[in-house]
């Protein structure tokens, strides 16, 4: 898209005005989600305390966290740059494909979503029972399998930045938005199964998430460096930035790519500690069940050992 001709018109206007005439600035369609999130994640929260069951603050705080994220990027006027600025719409892709996922995940929304929906009774079915009949689908297992969130997770780079279909989606409000949904929910089936925190069809061991993780991460570095090693601008898109901005296609390309490599390193820390520490958690409890349960069996033993001392001092009589 050819936004010279808006040069002469920017002092007259807000913030910026794209494509064919439509203004952006933050996303109303976001707005309304991110609202909608924290009211519903607030509401089970609330239930499952006055129910006195505990949730949790850890977990409060990195959904919180993680809506915050979406709302940074897609509902401040970092939206707006991120309209005419490739290096600020690269920015707000990594944020919200790589950065909302984890900590939304971390939150177990659905495992407080279970808790928090009653159950329907027995022979009926309720949101509850649909939900846990969703996550147990052919559907869920195929979409959470590493065969098809990994390609997914790569496609999204070189499929969309690579050919017209970028150029297509950000000339109207409404592709624009599907984009931003689509790099959302990438994300989240992504990192869903190797953050292992809520229930899922598919739930492989640590060594296998850790695989999993860095089987992903390297194409974004490879798709950063693509970006700045080139030497021309590459996304029609930003080809031709405002005058008013004052920036070079070409050199807000090459910093676009630099946080695209950047930020595949980023995730992979944060989400490797999460696994760590996780994997700590997990070895524990295991090691307490060991213990309880060898506790059990020398409460056995003793006891068996003193009946046979009562049955040697009966036969002794």
């Amino acid at each position: 898209m050819d936004h010279s001709g808006h040069h002469g018109m920017m002092m007259d206007m807000p913030p910026f005005t794209l494509g064919r005439g439509l203004e952006f600035s933050g996303d109303p369609f976001f707005m309304i989600g991110c609202l909608l999130g924290l009211a519903l994640y607030g509401w089970a929260v609330v239930r499952l305390w006055r129910r006195g069951d505990k949730w949790p603050i850890g977990r409060v705080v990195a959904f919180f966290l993680g809506v915050a994220t979406i709302w940074l990027v897609m509902c401040t006027k970092l939206n707006d740059y991120g309209m005419v600025m490739f290096s600020v719409h690269m920015v707000q892709h990594m944020v919200i494909s790589m950065l909302s996922p984890i900590l939304l995940l971390l939150g177990a929304p659905v495992t407080l979503t279970l808790r928090a929906l009653p159950a329907a009774g027995r022979g009926r079915t309720g949101p509850r029972e649909l939900l846990v009949k969703l996550l147990h689908s052919r559907y869920m297992r195929i979409i959470t399998h590493p065969a098809f969130t990994i390609p997914l997770f790569i496609a999204s780079l070189y499929g969309l930045y690579f050919t017209p279909i970028f150029d297509f989606l950000m000339e109207s409000r409404a592709g624009h938005i599907a984009m931003m949904v689509h790099f959302l929910a990438v994300g989240l089936v992504f990192f869903w199964p190797i953050m292992g925190v809520d229930p899922g069809p598919h739930r492989p061991g640590y060594v296998m998430r850790m695989l999993e993780l860095f089987a992903g991460m390297p194409f974004h570095a490879f798709f950063g460096i693509a970006l700045m090693m080139a030497t021309e601008p590459m996304i029609g898109t930003y080809r031709h930035p405002m005058a008013s901005l004052g920036i070079d296609a070409l050199d807000d390309q090459k910093a676009g790519g630099g946080i695209a490599w950047a930020f595949s390193e980023i995730p992979s820390v944060l989400v490797l500690l999460a696994l760590v520490y996780q994997w700590y958690r997990s070895e524990q409890r295991q090691a307490k069940r060991s213990d309880r349960a060898e506790e059990r069996n020398g409460d056995q033993e003793l006891a068996a050992y003193n009946a046979y001392l009562a049955s040697l001092q009966a036969r002794g009589r």
